[in-house]
């Protein structure tokens, strides 16, 4: 018997279940993998294929695809994750063939506030520990591809510095490429949330002099944010992300000339970090259903979505594919729908909005809830007004789903502290903004919890969609920008800095940058570029201050506000609760 939620930790809860999960072959078999296109990578973890599976099931027709997006969250998230697990479960308890595709949890949440990106209580995906720890080595491919591509730029700063034309030229086969080391676009990554690596300062002079390297200033971001982690996400096969990844933009030349890493001769080197992260991952769910596992989080600051090869692995091999999106429904979900399915081709038949009471009670007036520190008291009592107030949030993300011309199914991600009043207002509102409702109580009672919400999915499905972009993409940048601030966000304008204005103007000049996508950069504790507007702000305009391009990715990525792309460690961050059994070797305290 399953521990009970109410009184166990998630990881122990994790721990307890992993003692009878299932065999990776046998979950290989479930999901309809021969073993020839199974990677086992020990009992219980794998990879896929993918290409092997994708030229034996080209003919067969795609499941249904439905995407996981929620609300605008608390700084403690509203359990995306978790309703995933909770509906791949629920789609299982009624007789479904289901998988779902998720991403790889970053070391940054996992050590510090939001934890792993696994689900919760009794819907979560196992083993937890690997899964949050490193996992099939990805990530860790990304961090080395990324950062060979910032020594190659290092060294050949210095390098240039140091030699005349002709000893560069014979030294190093290459002409001078003239690099401007005041208006560099990369800088390093890793995998955790470290403030203090925000802005550098690389190359100082040693015992070694200017052999020690090219002192310049520097930045970290971390590795999720990284354009090596888009292109994973939407790269289709090898030869597809070998092209992408010699387009990355690293620097710029004196005269303003973009330069890449094709140019410094390192893409190809940079690729085959990447081979094997290419095939995604297997795991699976509490109860044995598969979950494939590839790409990364965090919407806020990247694309911040499972692969296209993922979904499209799981769309021939599952009925029904459940994938999720990161954070609330104005980043995560508006990537999906803009981003992710332009490139992929492919079209959700629904679309899973999640809300959690807390969250709406924030959005309604109650103190917001702060990582690390016991929940306002606030939150223990029946307050159907602030639930009713933080609907408001929740219609907003209703009616930007329904631009898309999809189904939304509102999840009301149920705890056992909710009352009947406040999830009936939450039924009513919702209802009465013509979405289908479904309550689920899988946190507390895993797929037997989660009918109720798989029943509502399928019967989305099986309505008619009419799936559109926002824009086109020969929409002038700043349109398009403007497009997703007032449409999405309910901006009432943009501005933007002098370096974004110039920015700008200098990609809208080029047809081939002009009509790559839009990745917007925004906090994800807000429909505005200001955390601390709850609900539905008014009378506000988002504020650029930067535009980035992502070449490789083929990604315009406007960054709005004071986010950063390396976010900073709490307080009272979670790896202060991590230690091992030095007896059984056991990892405990991941959740």
């Amino acid at each position: 018997m399953a521990l009970d939620p109410t009184k166990h930790l998630d990881w122990e809860i994790a721990e307890d279940a992993e003692k009878d999960m299932l065999k990776i072959y046998e979950i290989g078999e479930k999901l309809g993998l021969t073993k020839d296109e199974l990677l086992p990578q020990g009992h219980y973890i794998g990879k896929i294929d993918f290409m092997a599976v994708m030229e034996r099931l080209k003919d067969k027709p795609n499941g249904k695809y439905v995407d996981v997006t929620a609300i605008s969250p608390t700084p403690l998230g509203e359990g995306k994750s978790t309703c995933a697990m909770g509906l791949v479960q629920g789609l299982g308890k009624i007789g479904k063939n289901v998988c779902a595709a998720i991403r790889q949890p970053s070391g940054g949440p996992t050590m510090n506030i939001k934890g792993s990106a696994a689900g919760g209580g009794l819907a979560q995906c196992i083993p937890l520990t690997p899964f949050s720890l490193g996992f099939t080595g990805d990530i860790n491919a990304i961090m080395n591809a990324h950062n060979l591509a910032m020594v190659a730029l290092t060294s050949r700063l210095q390098h240039e510095r140091n030699y005349t034309d002709e000893q560069l030229e014979r030294l190093s086969g290459m002409k001078r490429i003239d690099i401007d080391p005041t208006n560099v676009e990369m800088g390093w990554i890793m995998d955790f949330c470290c403030q203090a690596l925000r802005n550098i300062i690389i190359g100082i002079d040693g015992v070694n002099g200017k052999a020690d390297g090219f002192m310049m200033k520097s930045k970290f971001g971390i590795a999720v944010s990284s354009e090596v982690m888009a292109i994973l996400s939407i790269a289709t096969d090898l030869k597809d992300m070998r092209e992408r990844m010699g387009k990355i933009v690293v620097a710029y030349t004196k005269k303003g000339k973009p330069v890449t890493t094709e140019d410094l001769q390192v893409a190809g080197a940079m690729t085959a970090w990447m081979v094997d992260a290419l095939n995604p991952s297997l795991m699976q769910t509490l109860e044995g259903q598969p979950v494939i596992v590839h790409a990364g989080p965090f919407a806020n600051i990247a694309i911040g979505q499972s692969s296209i090869i993922a979904d499209k692995v799981g769309l021939k091999l599952g009925d029904y594919h459940v994938t999720e999106s990161g954070f609330g429904a104005d980043i995560g979900f508006e990537k999906f729908w803009n981003l992710k399915c332009r490139y992929s081709g492919l079209k959700p038949d629904c679309a899973v909005v999640v809300a959690t009471i807390r969250a709406l009670k924030c959005h309604g007036g109650a103190p917001v809830p702060v990582p690390g520190r016991a929940m306002p008291e606030e939150y223990g009592s029946e307050n159907v007004e602030w639930v009713e107030k933080g609907c408001a949030n929740l219609i907003h993300h209703i009616r930007n789903v329904r631009k898309a011309g999809i189904s939304p199914v509102v999840c009301i991600n149920a705890f056992y502290t909710d009352t009947d009043a406040e999830i009936e207002k939450v039924r009513e509102l919702s209802e009465a903004e013509g979405a289908k409702v479904a309550l689920a109580r899988h946190w507390e009672h895993g797929g037997d919890g989660a009918i109720e919400f798989a029943n509502a999915v399928v019967e989305a499905c099986d309505e008619p969609t009419e799936f559109k972009f926002l824009y086109e993409l020969d929409i002038p940048v700043k349109e398009r920008i403007e497009m997703v601030a007032k449409e999405v966000y309910g901006a009432d304008g943009v501005d933007y800095s002098a370096e974004a204005e110039k920015a700008l103007a200098r990609i809208q000049a080029d047809p081939e940058l002009a009509g790559m996508g839009l990745c917007m950069v925004k906090t994800h504790l807000s429909l505005s570029d200001n955390p601390a507007l709850k609900g539905v702000p008014t009378d506000w305009r988002l504020n650029i201050r930067e535009v980035l391009t992502y070449g490789g990715a083929g990604f315009i990525v406007p960054v709005a506000g004071a986010i950063s792309l390396m976010p900073g460690t709490g307080s009272n961050p979670a790896f202060k609760r991590v230690d091992v059994d030095v007896e059984t070797g056991k990892v405990q305290g991941v959740f």
